[in-house]
């Protein structure tokens, strides 16, 4: 089942925004650009895509640190009036990275924005990826608060910086710096029957324990008696979901950080495995004949 629906209707293409700004790195963006743009529901059908991606800028064209110019399809004050309608909002690092956190520019005021809004309105599901040192825009609006998150080996030391002033301004939870490949906070997705089933093999607990699929442990999903299918179920299972989302950090917004640049393809394809489903992103990995690096899941929920 996709995490896009808690029924069994018609599944919605996710609408995905990439947050754009001079000196952004061009493999962040073009990186899970292509694969996103790749991934199908059927594999037959070239229409059945699963994600639409548009771009929004501080400017009508902006170019990356290595001089490719993407044009924007709207501004942040178009984004900020259309921001209900975004699925996955995406954040490319890059050297002008740096210059927003000096200045106290977009995307930071947008990503709040954003966050807010599934806060209050946690029944949509929302994610928010960044890419790289994107993670210090995230750790300097307070994003990370009570989550773990990974940036690119370099900055690891930054963000940690960053992310302990932010605790002791806002009197908030403390961030977990993590050196992995990616991090996934509030994923949500049917672990099935036998945690086995689980394609995202390692998770991990608040305690900092490393918990792999298929150890029987406290958390562990119990099977269920109930028929497959039963409207009743799916509707108590939503309620639930619901409100556990809302009580986990950021309303139970899934947020995902990553480590230095490459790490994005593969954060891009845990996307594709979540929205659409594994089998779409093994065939989008063996398509580009890309070797797909799986990173950790912290706080994963049975939905």
């Amino acid at each position: 089942m996709s995490a896009m629906t808690d029924t069994d209707g018609p599944i919605e293409v996710v609408k995905v925004l990439f947050v754009l700004f001079d000196q952004y790195n061009t493999l962040d963006v073009a990186g899970p650009l292509e694969v996103l743009s790749r991934a199908l529901h059927n594999p037959k059908d070239k229409s059945s895509k699963g994600f639409d991606c548009q771009f929004v800028g501080t400017s009508a064209a902006m170019k990356s640190v290595q001089g490719l110019t993407i044009k924007a399809d709207m501004d942040y004050d178009d984004a900020a009036e259309e921001i209900e309608d975004f699925d996955v909002v995406i954040v490319p690092g890059g050297d002008g990275v740096f210059d927003i956190l000096k200045g106290d520019k977009e995307p930071l005021n947008f990503l709040s924005k954003y966050v807010e809004l599934h806060e209050k309105n946690p029944a949509k599901e929302r994610t928010i990826l960044s890419i790289d040192t994107a993670t210090l825009l995230l750790a300097q609006q307070g994003l990370l608060e009570g989550l773990a998150a990974t940036t690119h080996p370099d900055y690891y030391t930054r963000l940690e910086k960053i992310c302990q002033e932010v605790a002791t301004r806002d009197g908030s939870e403390r961030t977990d710096v993590m050196e992995e490949r990616y991090v996934v906070n509030n994923a949500r997705f049917d672990l099935g029957e036998n945690l086995d089933e689980n394609p995202y093999i390692i998770k991990k607990s608040r305690d900092g324990s490393a918990v792999e699929a298929g150890t029987n442990t406290a958390n562990a999903r119990r099977k269920s008696i109930a028929r497959k299918g039963s409207f009743s179920v799916r509707e108590s299972r939503r309620r639930e979901s619901i409100a556990r989302r809302a009580a986990l950090p950021l309303g139970g917004m899934r947020v995902i950080t990553t480590g230095g640049t490459t790490a994005g393809l593969d954060a891009a394809l845990y996307l594709v495995g979540s929205l659409v489903s594994h089998e779409s992103a093994l065939e989008v990995a063996r398509a580009m004949q890309y070797t797909w690096v799986k990173g950790i899941t912290v706080d994963a929920i049975d939905v």
